[in-house]
C-alpha cells in the first residue's frame, strides 16, 4: 500500500480498503499529520515526544508497548511528522521484520539491523560519510568476511565476499532474514566481538551528527511480535548491551513482558500505550462520551456517515473495546455482510454478524478455565499479576484500560460466551 491515497469513502468498495487492520498512517510529504490519524485523549505518544525533547546526558532508549492494534505503529509514525523531533533528531523508522525472522529473533540480529540500517538509510539520502570511517567499515567488514569464510570452511558464504560495505549490509540484512545458517554465523561472528560491532554504530552514529547536527533517532517497530522466552533474552538478560548504541532509540514491546517480573529492568523508561476507555471501572453502565466520539471520528475519517446507520455505529464502538483494530475489523467484516445483502447501509444486523464471527474465533481457542477466569475477571475488573491473564490479554479477550489505575475487563464481544 506504498501508494495508498488517503480519501474518504463514499461506497463500500472504497470503505473496504479504507479499514485494512494493518494500515499504519504514515504522515503526508509536508510533515502534516495523515488525515486518517485520531488523537486519542491523554495520548502517551505525548509523554514520549516530551521525553525525547527533554535535555539528557546520553541519546536516550525508550520502550513502548501496547495490546495488539491499538495503534504502536501509526504513533510512531506519528511521532515522526512532529517538527520538533525534526529539528533536534535525525529520524529513521523500520519494521524489525524487514532486517531478519522475527520468529527467531535474537538482540544480536537487532544490533546488526541497528547498524546496516543507520549505513543504508544515511547513504540512501545522500549522505557522505568520512573516508577514516570508510575505512574502519571496511575493515570491519573484512574481518566478518574472514571467520564466515573460517566458519565455512571453504563452502561457499551466505554473504557475498568482497562486496561494497553497501552492499554488504544490504546482503547481510536479506540473508539474515532467509537463511537460518547464514544466521547461526554471523551470531557466532558478532558474539565473540560485541563490543565492535557496538562501536561501529557509535562512529556512524557520531558521523551523522557531526554531518546533520542532529542526534540519530532510530525507531523499530514490529519487536513485540517475538513471544515472551525471546522479548525476556533481548531486553532482561541482555538490556546493558540493548542500551549501548550512541544513538536515541524506541524499541517496540511485547505487551506480555509489561506482564512479567522481568518488566522491572525496562519499567524506568517504558510506556505503554492503552485502549480507549468507553467505561470506567466503576460505572461500566456509564458510556464515557469521550471515547465514544473518537472512535465516531475514526469512522468518520474513513467513509461517509450515509454508509452505516447511527444506531450500528453506535453498536459497533461498544463492540471493539475501544481498539481501533477491532472497530476496523467489525466495520470491514459488516461491509461485507452489507454487500451481500445489496445493501447500501451497515444496519445493526451486519454489527451483530461481524461481532458472531469474532465470537466464533475464540470459542475454538478459550477452554473452560479461561471462561471462568474470564467471567471472575468481569466481576472484579482488577488488573493483577497472573500468568493464565498473561495469554488473555495478548488474545484480547481481555482489554486493559486506564483511569486513575489500571484495570481490565472481558472484550465486548465475548460477554455472551459468559
Amino acid at each position: 500500500m506504498s501508494n495508498f491515497e488517503y480519501l474518504k469513502a463514499t461506497e463500500f468498495d472504497r470503505a473496504w480498503l479504507n479499514f485494512e487492520l494493518d494500515l499504519p498512517l504514515k504522515p503526508g510529504s509536508n510533515g502534516q499529520a495523515n488525515s486518517f490519524y485520531i488523537d486519542r485523549p491523554g495520548n502517551p505518544i505525548n509523554e514520549l515526544t516530551d521525553a525525547l525533547l527533554a535535555s539528557f546526558y546520553r541519546p536516550p532508549k525508550f520502550f513502548f508497548s501496547g495490546h495488539r492494534g491499538c495503534g504502536k505503529s501509526t504513533e510512531l509514525l506519528h511521532l515522526l511528522s512532529n517538527s520538533d523531533i525534526q529539528k533536534k533528531y535525525w529520524p529513521i523508522n523500520f519494521s524489525i521484520r524487514e532486517e531478519t525472522d522475527i520468529i527467531d529473533l535474537d538482540f544480536r540480529d537487532v544490533l546488526l539491523a541497528i547498524g546496516s540500517r543507520l549505513f543504508r538509510e544515511y547513504r540512501k539520502k545522500g549522505g557522505e560519510l568520512p573516508d577514516q570511517l570508510l575505512k574502519e567499515l571496511n575493515g570491519w567488514k573484512g574481518k566478518v568476511e574472514k571467520q564466515i569464510s573460517t566458519i565455512l570452511d571453504g563452502r561457499v558464504s551466505g554473504i557475498e565476499v568482497g562486496a561494497s560495505i553497501d552492499a554488504f549490509f544490504a546482503n547481510a540484512g536479506l540473508k539474515m532474514k532467509l537463511e537460518p545458517v547464514t544466521r547461526v554465523e554471523l551470531r557466532q561472528i558478532v558474539e565473540t566481538d560485541i563490543t565492535g560491532l557496538i562501536a561501529i554504530i557509535n562512529h556512524i552514529a557520531a558521523a551523522i551528527y557531526s554531518q546533520e547536527h542532529r542526534i540519530p533517532l532510530i525507531l523499530i517497530d514490529d519487536m513485540d511480535k517475538p513471544d515472551l522466552d525471546r522479548a525476556r533474552t533481548i531486553f532482561h538478560d541482555h538490556r546493558e548491551i540493548m542500551l549501548q548504541p550512541n544513538c536515541a532509540i524506541v524499541y517496540t514491546v511485547s505487551s506480555a513482558l509489561f506482564y512479567s517480573k522481568e518488566f522491572d529492568s525496562i519499567r524506568d523508561q517504558a510506556l505503554f500505550l492503552p485502549n480507549i476507555n468507553l467505561r470506567t471501572a466503576i460505572d461500566a453502565d456509564q458510556p464515557l462520551q469521550e471515547g465514544y466520539r473518537t472512535l465516531e471520528k475514526f469512522v468518520s475519517v474513513r467513509m461517509d456517515s450515509k454508509l452505516i446507520q447511527p444506531s450500528a455505529l453506535d453498536q459497533a464502538i461498544t463492540y471493539s473495546g475501544g481498539v481501533f483494530r477491532e472497530l476496523a475489523r467489525i466495520v470491514r467484516t459488516a461491509i461485507g455482510r452489507a454487500r451481500r445483502r445489496k445493501s447500501t447501509q451497515i444496519e445493526i444486523a451486519d454489527i451483530e454478524w461481524a461481532a458472531t464471527e469474532i465470537r466464533n474465533e475464540y470459542r475454538r481457542i478459550l477452554d473452560k478455565e479461561d471462561l471462568k477466569l474470564l467471567k471472575e475477571v468481569h466481576g472484579h475488573k482488577r488488573l493483577e499479576y497472573n500468568d493464565r491473564l498473561r495469554p488473555l490479554l495478548q488474545l484480547l479477550a481481555l482489554l486493559e484500560y486506564r483511569d486513575e489505575e489500571n484495570w481490565c475487563d472481558v472484550h465486548p464481544v465475548l460477554r455472551k460466551m459468559l
